[in-house]
C-alpha cells in the first residue's frame, strides 16, 4: 500500500499498518527472460511424429519424400499464424485461439443497448471513463453479478457518476480518475506496477499507484522510489512533486489491487470486488499487452502481447501475478518502499534498470520507459 498525506489532518500511512508482513522478509529479487522453449519443444515433438508417419505411410497421390513436405513451417512459437492456404503469407486474425488486438471490434452504443437499464445505471462511470482499448476486453467482466454488487455497495457509499457524485467526496479517488491508469493504453503498455488501494486522504488518490497530484506532499515511498532511481541514474534530479502521469504516458500501468478507498479508512473497500476485477485487468495484460509496441520480430508479431515487465513489490503484488508466465513476462519482486521495508531489499534492487534492459533487447531502444523525466 502506498503512502497517504493530508493537506488538513496528521499524516497518516496506511504503509505503516499493513506493509510490513513476515512473509515480506528476504523476499528475493526474481528476473524472468523470454525463451517460449517449452512450448517449441513440444510442437517440434509432435511435427517430428507426424514426419514419421507420413514417411511410413506415404501421402495418397504423392511421393512420400516430396521435398514440398519439408518446407519450413511457422512455429506456434510465434504470436500469429499464416494462413496455409495463401501462397501470399496473409495474416490471418487470430493466432493459436488469442484475436488479434486490432481485430476485436467494439461499439459503444452497441455494447450500451446490450444492457439492462440497471446495468446502463451501474456501469455509466466505466463506459464514461474507462480507456476504450480496456472496455472492450472487459466489458463482459463488468457486466458480471459480482461487479454489479460491487458498483451497487459503491452506490451505496456515495460513489456514481462523473457529474452526480455528491460532495463533499466519501469514496477516494474521485469518479472521474478511477479508471485512469487505463488511459495507457493496453497495446502500449509496457510496465505494470501493482499497488494495493489508493491514498485515502482528501485530494491524494489519482488514480495511480504510488501517484499524488502535484501540490500533494511527496508520500514517503514514493521518495523512496526517486532514491532507487538515483543510485540505477545518477543522472536523475528528483521532482518537487510525486505526480507519475508522464510514467503512465510512456507505457507504464499504475494499477492498485483495489481501485477505491473511503475517505480515512484504508482498507475499507477489499474484498468487495475489485481484487476479482483488477485479477481479470491483469490477464488482459497477459495476453494483449504491448501488442502495438514496435519489435525487433517480424510485423506478423503485432497484435498480440509477447510479454511485459511487472514490478512487485512488498508481500501483497506478488500474489497477484503469482500465475503468470515467467518465460513470457520479466517479474522483478521485492520488499516494498515503504521506510518500514525500503532498506530490506527494495533499495538497490535494480529493478528500474533491469526493467529497462530486458525491454531493449524484446523491443528495440523504442520499447524502454524514460523514469528520469517527470515534468
Amino acid at each position: 500500500m502506498e503512502s497517504h498525506e493530508s493537506t488538513k489532518e496528521p499524516t497518516a500511512y496506511p504503509e505503516y499498518f499493513d506493509i510490513p508482513r513476515a512473509d515480506e522478509e528476504g523476499m528475493p529479487t526474481v528476473m524472468s527472460v523470454v525463451s517460449g522453449t517449452a512450448t517449441t519443444e513440444t510442437s517440434t515433438s509432435m511435427k517430428r511424429q507426424q514426419t514419421v508417419m507420413d514417411m511410413l505411410t506415404g501421402p495418397q497421390g504423392k511421393n512420400a519424400f516430396d521435398p514440398s513436405a519439408n518446407k519450413l513451417k511457422p512455429s506456434p512459437a510465434s504470436s500469429t499464424r499464416l494462413d496455409a492456404s495463401s501462397s501470399s503469407g496473409t495474416i490471418v486474425t487470430k493466432g493459436f485461439g488469442v484475436e488479434r488486438l486490432d481485430c476485436i471490434p467494439f461499439s459503444m452504443s452497441g455494447f450500451q443497448e446490450s444492457m439492462t437499464d440497471e446495468q446502463r445505471d451501474l456501469l455509466r462511470l466505466e463506459c464514461e471513463s474507462m480507456g476504450k482499448s480496456w472496455l472492450k476486453l472487459l466489458r463482459d467482466e463488468i457486466k458480471k453479478p459480482y461487479f454489479l454488487s460491487l458498483k451497487q455497495f459503491l452506490w451505496e457509499e456515495g460513489l456514481k457518476g462523473i457529474h452526480d457524485t455528491p460532495l463533499p467526496l466519501r469514496v477516494y479517488p474521485p469518479p472521474k480518475d478511477i479508471y485512469s491508469w487505463s488511459n495507457t493504453p493496453l497495446g502500449k503498455v509496457k510496465v505494470v506496477i501493482i499497488g494495493q488501494d489508493p491514498h485515502y486522504g482528501r485530494g491524494q488518490a489519482n488514480g495511480l499507484c504510488f501517484s499524488v497530484p502535484l501540490g500533494v506532499a511527496i508520500p514517503p515511498s514514493l521518495q523512496n522510489i526517486y532514491v532507487e532511481i538515483k543510485g540505477e541514474y545518477p543522472g536523475f534530479t528528483p521532482p518537487e512533486h510525486g505526480d507519475l502521469t508522464a510514467w503512465a504516458a510512456n507505457g507504464v500501468l499504475m494499477l492498485n489491487t483495489c481501485l477505491t478507498v473511503r475517505a480515512n479508512s484504508p482498507g475499507s473497500h477489499y474484498e468487495k470486488g475489485w481484487e476479482k476485477f483488477t485479477d481479470k485487468v491483469v490477464d488482459v495484460v497477459d495476453k494483449y499487452g504491448g501488442a502495438n509496441l514496435s519489435s525487433k520480430l517480424a510485423q506478423a508479431d503485432t497484435g498480440l502481447g509477447r510479454g511485459v515487465v511487472f514490478l512487485a513489490w512488498g508481500a501483497w503484488a506478488p500474489k497477484r501475478v503469482a500465475k503468470l508466465d515467467k518465460t513470457k513476462h520479466l517479474i522483478l519482486t521485492s520488499t516494498h518502499p515503504t521506510p518500514l521495508s525500503a532498506y530490506r531489499g527494495f533499495l538497490g534492487n535494480g529493478h528500474f534498470k533491469a526493467a529497462n534492459e530486458w525491454l531493449e533487447r524484446k523491443y528495440g531502444s523504442e520499447g524502454t520507459v524514460d523514469w528520469c523525466t517527470l515534468n
